[in-house]
């Protein structure tokens, strides 16, 4: 019962994140990408702010003002500048395709840099995972689009974040994090609007219920993330998160009318494959350091 609503936590943060993409999309059709980010990083900074004073977490405490959280906020700040651009720039199902890379480059990541075990087996799904991502935006043919890069790019500054993640003091809270990295979007929005010579732009209703809606889901999708990885096990919970996948090609082309290309759906499918191969063997690993452990101690 509890991997169920894992499970379903896990397909709600999906369609959560979904959506924001979607409004964000709706905005940036208007606004300056940076007005955007600014506007969005204000909002989750607010939100979050609010949630961790309710709580009697500190905003500012020397834990906060260490590396790991100053290079996360980083990472922050240079992902969102790729991945709102994505967004706006090329359609939702091919920015989220080559997304759900991210966990296959956060396990090379560990494997390389921290030290993780990782066998011929997943290194191969690692490398048919980044075949998908050049069937999704098929570099030196005609429809290639140097724009298909910028979610390329967000996925390794993600990666790096999420390890960057594991090696957070322990007194630093999941919503002091969240404050930090929602706050590190000011300064990245402020910079695309400096270097892309944009103002800030007059925001009716209209945008402000996208920002608003953006923010909503965002914050929803964030705290169902966090339910789903604390309820159910994270063997079990964890593929659903491709669903954002089919929920993006859904948002998008019955929004948007961006039908999703065959290289999308094919290299797609094949990200998604290598990256449940990859969850499969690693629990696998883990079930058998596990047995060995028992042995031993007997």
């Amino acid at each position: 019962m509890e991997n169920m609503r894992g499970a379903l936590l896990m397909v709600a943060s999906m369609l959560g994140f979904a959506a924001e993409d979607a409004f964000i999309k709706l905005m940036t059709a208007d606004l300056p990408i940076g007005q955007v980010i600014l506007v969005l990083g204000a909002l989750g900074t607010g939100v979050f702010a609010v949630a961790a004073r309710a709580r009697g977490e500190a905003l500012f405490a020397r834990d906060l003002l260490r590396w790991p959280l100053l290079l996360r906020s980083f990472c922050e700040f240079a992902a969102a500048c790729l991945y709102i651009s994505a967004i706006a720039l090329t359609p939702l199902a091919q920015a989220s395709a080559i997304q759900q890379a991210l966990p296959l480059v956060v396990t090379m990541g560990a494997a390389l840099f921290m030290g993780e075990r990782v066998g011929w087996r997943r290194w191969s799904a690692i490398g048919v995972g980044f075949a998908g991502v050049l069937v999704v935006i098929h570099p030196g043919t005609e429809g290639f689009s140097a724009l298909s890069l910028l979610s390329l790019g967000s996925v390794f500054w993600l990666a790096l974040r999420d390890l960057v993640t594991r090696t957070m003091p322990p007194t630093v809270s999941a919503l002091q994090i969240a404050v930090w990295g929602f706050a590190a979007l000011l300064p990245a929005g402020g910079l695309l609007l400096a270097l892309q010579g944009d103002s800030l732009h007059p925001m009716d209703g209209m945008h402000w219920g996208w920002a608003v809606g953006g923010s909503v889901f965002g914050v929803l999708g964030y705290y169902a993330l966090i339910g789903a990885v604390r309820v159910g096990e994270m063997s079990v919970v964890t593929p659903f998160r491709y669903s954002r996948l089919i929920f993006a090609v859904l948002v998008g082309w019955i929004a948007f009318g961006e039908a999703p290309t065959l290289a999308t759906l094919a290299g797609g499918v094949l990200i998604v494959g290598s990256g449940l191969y990859t969850l499969w063997r690693q629990t696998v690993a883990m079930r058998a350091e596990g047995r060995q452990s028992r042995t031993v101690r007997r």
